[in-house]
């Protein structure tokens, strides 16, 4: 499979309501219908940037599952690209030298080249499925992913896809992917952080701390659908045995975020409850600085002692066998 000259499909942001009932029912429907909706506006909703905070968050997961590497790795795949987020930053710290991202939603492909581009990096893409990925055999020496294969129906295809188009030797790392225990009480305390919020904001003189209620309905519609396209969840080890039995080598998993994932969903819920002008820079600090302290907490001190399989986010890496 080659990646010839294409006329990718255009971003669909304002899907019709037959279509977004039909998306309930095909989750790659609802994959491209959720995903074009969210793209414009994703990195805000996300606090993604493109600047030291975000570039030493992707770099510090890359080396903290693939550990001390030869960089930078000549070209670079990103498997279901969103913005732009993961690899992008990677590229501009030290991983990788060129880049092509994919994604099924059109709509995350436009922003994530539009990103690359405003950052002067060498990066072009595709819209594509990540259980068939438009590259030939042996394009890539390193394929990266966050917060992707939980989205993706039959997980060891792709594997099987992200090896055929890696070169002998070269590396797969995702990252940011949901463990089973840990999505568990995260969902649990994003769902009661909105529940609560959303319902004393209607005290009258806490009024203007409220969304228009067409935000909030329409907040509550993409729930829905993110209901849809989060397919999956992982065990740790259940994961490195998918990653081996699609053929991969060198497979180890790793888990992070305990501590701070009870900080983050209820901070990241109370963002989406609330008007953003009502936060402000006090509010990105307390958050940012809180979400780092108690990562440190999980790293120095938790990890040592709480099973992996509780930690919140999961990354997964292996090699492509040299032979």
């Amino acid at each position: 499979m080659t990646a010839s000259p294409h006329d990718d499909p255009a971003p669909n942001p304002h899907a019709t309501a037959e279509q977004v009932e039909a998306a309930m029912k095909d989750s790659k429907l609802a994959q491209v219908l959720y995903h074009d909706w969210e793209a414009e506006t994703y990195d805000e909703k996300w606090s993604i940037s493109y600047d030291e905070r975000c570039i030493d968050y992707a770099r510090g997961r890359f080396d903290a599952v693939a550990g001390d590497q030869p960089l930078p790795y000549e070209r670079a795949l990103e498997l279901g690209c969103g913005t732009g987020f993961f690899l992008l930053n990677l590229m501009q710290g030290g991983v990788a030298k060129t880049g092509s991202v994919t994604d099924l939603s059109p709509g995350m492909v436009k922003v994530a080249l539009r990103n690359a581009e405003s950052l002067g990096l060498p990066v072009d893409g595709r819209v594509a499925d990540a259980e068939t990925i438009p590259y030939e055999d042996d394009t890539f020496d390193l394929v990266v992913g966050h917060a992707v294969l939980h989205h993706i129906p039959d997980v060891e295809q792709s594997l099987r896809e992200v090896l055929r188009v890696l070169k002998p030797g070269g590396r797969f790392l995702f990252a940011g992917e949901p463990t089973t225990i840990g999505n568990f009480y995260a969902r649990w305390l994003g769902r009661a952080t909105w529940e609560t919020t959303t319902r004393v904001t209607k005290l009258p003189f806490l009024s203007d701390w409220r969304r228009p209620q067409a935000e909030l309905d329409e907040s509550s519609r993409a729930a829905a659908l993110e209901a849809v396209v989060d397919l999956h969840t992982f065990d740790p080890s259940d994961l490195e045995e998918i990653a081996k039995s699609a053929g991969a080598v060198e497979v180890r998993a790793a888990t992070e975020e305990f501590a701070a994932a009870l900080l983050g969903w209820p901070v990241r819920t109370f963002e989406a409850a609330v008007p953003s002008e009502k936060l402000g820079w006090g509010w990105g600090r307390f958050a940012f600085n809180g979400w780092k302290s108690l990562s440190w907490v999980d790293e120095k001190i938790l990890r040592h002692v709480v099973p992996r399989q509780f930690f919140y986010n999961v990354m997964i890496t292996g090699v492509k066998s040299g032979n």
